[in-house]
């Protein structure tokens, strides 16, 4: 039985010495091995994942490679185990942990940057500069499960006591797989300016991100939130979420024309960016008024020619996030712990473990207009649905 030294265990939560994990071999291809239980180092608890949420991200790494970055390259055929939207139960503590209890319900930030370099040290340790530098020696300090270290598509992970964020007992586990998509979109909301009470903000793209970045943006007192998107279902979800006005694109002729008939002829304060579209930029950058900001929060698979004279002539500001930096995750928790908006309106398919390809394919193919689908360890014996129908 799993009794590592210096590791702190509990009998009420016993941990075998394997567990089961899929592994990435070939582009797209999954397989279900066995695994040793990971052993949590200093600062370093062990998680039992009871469920992880499938992210567009991790589809990119299993069909693509990036943005993960296993030995310096792509993470095919490497041992790696992807997966990073989880949520789990502290069952083991490493050596000189405190802060947390074993058998307290936590979920997850991705990253735990290195703590040294001048990113870390500014608090945007999704930027650290030791980024996939140190697959296997993780005394270096940097992880980011899921992208340069093993993930959460498995029974048990190690996290860095930093990206833990404690849940309450109220909250679900399929809630809380998606705090850390809430807190991308709050992330991005931060860069913007963060006090965007009053303020007009545009979200374009109503996948996971997007429709959480309208909840989000409402809870914060903008006004008005406008939803931009193709699906009127999902466009109904995000008017659910706090939107007070969406435009499907393809029935709009000018669609920055439209944003700005909505928003009193005028453009508006900020854009959060979630759709990744070739001409997105380009929209996005019009859409605000002079001295607007425009947040990217999705990134397309081709390179993009942007409009940089309309930039510059309008002094408009451009930031690119990446993850759920500096600390936003504990912010939208808190949003959600406190009913601020209902985020498991986003939440449509559950799955066991086992059936993880069936889940991937369902995310992938939006297979029953699936947006997000979470893949539970345990007490799932078949796929059902929950949420939007």
């Amino acid at each position: 039985m799993y009794a590592p030294t210096g590791v702190k265990t509990s009998p009420d939560f016993p941990i075998p010495d394997t567990m089961k994990a899929w592994v990435l071999g070939d582009p797209g291809h999954l397989t279900l091995k066995q695994k040793p239980v990971p052993v949590p180092k200093k600062a370093e608890v062990l998680v039992r994942i009871d469920a992880v949420a499938i992210c567009a991200t991790d589809l990119e790494i299993i069909y693509h490679g990036p943005p993960a970055s296993i030995q310096g390259g792509f993470a095919f055929n490497k041992n790696f185990t992807p997966g990073h939207e989880y949520m789990g139960t502290v069952v083991a503590l490493g050596p000189g942990v405190d802060e947390y209890k074993i058998g307290q319900r936590i979920t997850v930030e991705i990253h735990a940057g290195c703590g040294q370099c001048k990113r870390c040290r500014e608090g945007m340790y999704t930027s650290c500069h030791n980024y996939g530098l140190n697959y296997g020696e993780l005394d270096k300090g940097h992880r980011a499960n899921g992208f340069t270290t093993d993930g959460g598509f498995c029974e048990y992970q190690v996290n860095n006591i930093n990206t833990l964020v404690a849940i309450p007992n109220e909250m679900s586990d399929e809630e809380a797989t998606l705090v850390v998509t809430a807190g991308t979109a709050m992330y991005g909301l931060t860069e913007l300016g963060g006090l965007v009470a009053g303020e007009s903000v545009v979200v374009s793209g109503p996948g996971p991100i997007g429709l959480l970045g309208v909840a989000v943006a409402k809870a914060m007192g903008a006004q008005p939130v406008i939803l931009t998107g193709t699906r009127d279902n999902r466009l109904k979800i995000g008017l659910e979420l706090g939107a007070d006005h969406v435009v499907n694109v393809r029935k709009e002729p000018d669609v920055v024309e439209a944003i700005k008939k909505l928003n009193g002829g005028k453009g508006v304060d900020y854009v959060v960016e979630c759709s990744g579209a070739p001409n997105a930029v380009n929209e996005a950058i019009r859409m605000v008024n002079r001295g607007g900001k425009v947040c990217l929060a999705a990134f397309p698979h081709e390179e993009t020619m942007v409009d940089v004279a309309h930039i510059v002539r309008n002094n408009i500001y451009l930031y690119g996030i990446r993850g759920e930096g500096k600390s936003a995750t504990h912010r939208a928790e808190a949003f959600m712990s406190q009913k601020r908006f209902d985020a498991t309106k986003i939440h449509t398919h559950t799955f066991p473990l086992d059936d993880l390809p069936t889940a991937i394919r369902y995310a992938k193919d939006r297979v029953e207009d699936a947006i997000k689908v979470v893949v539970k360890a345990r007490g799932v014996s078949a796929a059902h649905k929950v949420a939007a129908e």
